[in-house]
C-alpha cells in the first residue's frame, strides 16, 4: 500500500456532503417512485456512487426526484478550486429519473472529489444540493499496491433494514479500510424476497424492517424491480460506503427470482407470480439493474450490453467479472456426459479463455457469482438438480463441470499464472484450495477458492464438497442452522491487499465489525501454493 497519495479529512467531508440525502425517511411513501410534480430545487434523494473505475475514466451515478440535468464537477482537492465540469443525460422517467455520467481523461493513481449537481430543465439555474463522493483512479506504478474488498447477498430471506441494529453496519465497517473498490459479488437485491414490518425471531424478540410498498411481494413489474434496487438506497450506511469507494458490480439469481435460468417457466404452483416467463421477468430486471449500478458495459452506445466484462487495475491486477447466469443452460441433474452451453455459455468461455491469455496483471481474480466446488441443489423434486457448477459426484467431469475443467486445462497449458477465483451466494465465509493429486480431473494447476457474504441476509451452514477438481476446505465459518438473521451475526466479506513492492496478495476473510477471521499469503508467479 506505499506512495498512495493523502486522503486530508476524507470522511468528515463525506459525512457532511450527504446531508441532502441522509434524511430519508418512510414517512409520506418514500420507498415509491419518485413524484413529478415538485416544487423547490431537484434532490439527488438517493446518494451518488462511481464504478467501472479505471486509469483515466470512471462513471458516476445519480438519482433525483423529478426530471434534472445531471451535473458533474471534479477536483484534485475538496476545496473544488477550480473544478473540471461534466455536462451529464437529462434524468427522466424512461430510466427512473436515474443516470451515469462517465468521466474520461482523469489523471491515473490519484484521488478524485467530485460532485454532482441536478439542475432544472426549464430553469438551469436553478440547482440541487451538490451531493460530493469521491474515488481513486487505478495506478499505472506497480508499487502503488492496492487494496479491495468483496462480498455478496443483501436483504435477503425477508431480513431487511432494522432500524433498532442502525441498518447495513457492515458497510461502515468496510469504509473503514478505505478500499480501492468494492466487488459486489451478485445478489445485489433480493427481488423474490418480500420484507415484511416485523419478523419474529427464533427464541423470542422481534426484527423489524423499514418497509415500501415494492417490496410487499415478489417483483414482476419494471417499477417493482426499480423499488427493490431504490430499497437499499434507503440505508445511510450503503449511501455514505457508495459515496466513498467505488464498486464493481454482477448479477446472479436473486436480481431476478431465485435460480432462474433463461427459457425458465414458473409453475402454475407458484401463486405468487402472475407473469410466468422468466425471460420477461428477466429483461424488467436487467434494465432496472442498468438503471441502478454505474456498469460500464450497459451503458447506453456502451454495444455490448452485457454483464461480464474485464476490468484492468493496473499493472498488478485484472479483475474479470463472470456473468454465471444469464448464458447457462437450464438447471438439471447435471451429470451429462457432453455439455456446450454449462453455466458460462460458449462465447463467454471463450471470451474468458481470450481475455486471461491477453492479461499482463500479475493477479488474475476470476471474479465469480457462484462457487466452483461446493455442491448448490436446486431443490427440484425427483432426481436432484444443481444451481451451481458441483453436483456431488466426485468423479470425472460431468454437466457443467466440463466447461470449468475445460478452463483449467487452458490456463494450465498457457501457463498463466496468478488465477485467483472470488465468489459469495452460499451465505458463509470459507477458503477452498484445489489440488490435483486429490482430484479426479488432474490437467491443471492448483489455485484458491475464496467464499464471503452475506452483507445482511440469512446465514446458512456450509454444504458438500465435490471432489472432481480436488477441493480442501481449510477454512470455513457458517453456522449450524439454516437462515440465522443479521442479529446473529454469521456475516462476512472478503479484504483482498496486494503489496506494491513484493507484489504478494493476502487474502482476509472478516466477519460484519471487520474482525479477521482468516488470512492467507499468495507468491506473485508460484503454482502450487
Amino acid at each position: 500500500m506505499s506512495d498512495r497519495p493523502p486522503l486530508p479529512g476524507r470522511r468528515g467531508v463525506l459525512r457532511g456532503s450527504l446531508a441532502a440525502s441522509a434524511a430519508l425517511t418512510l414517512p409520506a411513501g418514500l420507498g415509491a417512485a419518485p413524484a413529478l410534480a415538485l416544487s423547490g430545487r431537484p434532490r439527488a434523494e438517493w446518494g451518488v456512487q462511481s464504478g467501472d473505475v479505471t486509469a483515466d475514466s470512471a462513471l458516476v451515478w445519480v438519482g433525483s426526484d423529478r426530471p434534472a440535468r445531471m451535473i458533474v464537477e471534479t477536483s484534485a482537492t475538496e476545496s473544488f478550486r477550480s473544478p473540471r465540469r461534466w455536462h451529464g443525460p437529462l434524468l427522466g422517467t424512461d430510466t427512473d429519473l436515474t443516470g451515469v455520467t462517465r468521466l474520461r481523461g482523469l489523471p491515473p493513481g490519484r484521488q478524485v472529489h467530485y460532485r454532482v449537481l441536478l439542475a432544472d430543465p426549464d430553469d438551469p439555474r436553478r440547482t440541487s444540493e451538490p451531493v460530493l463522493g469521491t474515488f481513486r483512479t487505478v495506478p499505472v506504478r506497480r508499487r502503488d499496491g492496492m487494496r479491495f474488498l468483496w462480498s455478496g447477498d443483501l436483504a435477503g430471506q425477508g431480513w431487511g433494514i432494522n432500524p433498532d441494529l442502525g441498518g447495513y453496519r457492515i458497510f461502515d465497517a468496510m469504509a473503514r479500510l478505505d478500499p480501492d473498490f468494492f466487488l459486489f459479488s451478485g445478489d445485489t437485491v433480493y427481488a423474490d424476497g418480500p420484507i415484511a414490518p416485523a419478523v419474529a425471531l427464533p427464541g423470542g424478540g422481534t426484527w423489524r424492517n423499514v418497509t415500501t410498498e415494492e417490496k410487499a411481494k415478489v417483483a414482476e413489474t419494471l417499477a417493482e424491480y426499480r423499488g427493490n434496487f431504490r430499497y437499499n438506497l434507503l440505508d445511510d450506511n450503503l449511501r455514505r460506503f457508495n459515496a466513498q469507494v467505488p464498486v464493481i458490480v454482477q448479477w446472479d439469481d436473486h436480481e431476478v427470482r431465485n435460480n432462474w435460468y433463461p427459457g425458465q417457466v414458473i409453475a402454475d404452483t407458484d401463486t405468487r407470480y402472475t407473469e410466468k416467463s422468466v425471460d420477461v421477468l428477466t429483461a424488467r430486471a436487467r434494465r432496472a439493474f442498468s438503471e441502478y449500478f454505474p456498469v460500464s458495459t450497459l451503458r447506453p452506445g456502451a454495444g455490448e450490453g452485457r454483464v461480464y466484462r474485464v476490468l484492468r487495475q493496473g499493472p498488478l491486477l485484472d479483475v474479470f467479472v463472470l456473468d454465471m447466469r444469464t448464458c447457462r443452460n437450464a438447471n438439471s441433474p447435471d451429470d451429462q456426459a457432453v455439455d456446450p452451453q454449462g453455466i458460462l455459455g460458449r462465447e463467454q468461455l471463450e471470451w474468458l479463455k481470450r481475455e486471461l491469455a491477453r492479461s499482463r496483471a500479475v493477479w488474475k481474480v476470476l471474479a465469480a457469482d457462484m462457487p466452483i466446488g461446493l455442491v448448490v441443489p436446486d431443490g427440484q423434486e425427483g432426481r436432484p438438480h444443481f444451481e451451481a457448477v458441483a453436483q456431488g459426484d466426485p468423479g470425472a467431469p460431468l454437466g457443467r463441470e466440463l466447461q470449468i475443467a475445460e478452463l483449467l486445462r487452458f490456463v494450465k497449458h498457457r501457463r498463466i499464472t496468478g488465477t485467483v477465483w472470488l465468489t459469495a451466494d452460499v451465505h458463509h465465509t470459507s477458503a477452498q484450495h484445489y489440488q490435483p493429486s486429490r482430484a479426479a480431473f488432474t490437467d491443471f494447476e492448483p489455485f484458491w477458492e475464496f467464499v464471503s457474504g452475506p452483507l445482511n441476509a440469512g446465514a446458512f451452514p456450509a454444504g458438500a464438497l465435490d471432489g472432481t477438481f480436488g477441493p480442501e476446505r481449510v477454512f470455513v465459518k457458517a453456522p449450524s442452522v439454516g437462515n440465522v438473521s443479521p442479529a446473529g451475526g454469521h456475516q462476512f466479506f472478503g479484504e483482498v491487499e496486494i503489496d506494491g513492492d513484493s507484489a504478494e496478495l493476502t487474502v482476509r476473510l472478516r466477519e460484519q465489525d471487520g474482525g479477521v477471521l482468516f488470512t492467507k499469503v499468495l507468491q506473485p508467479g508460484r503454482v502450487g501454493q
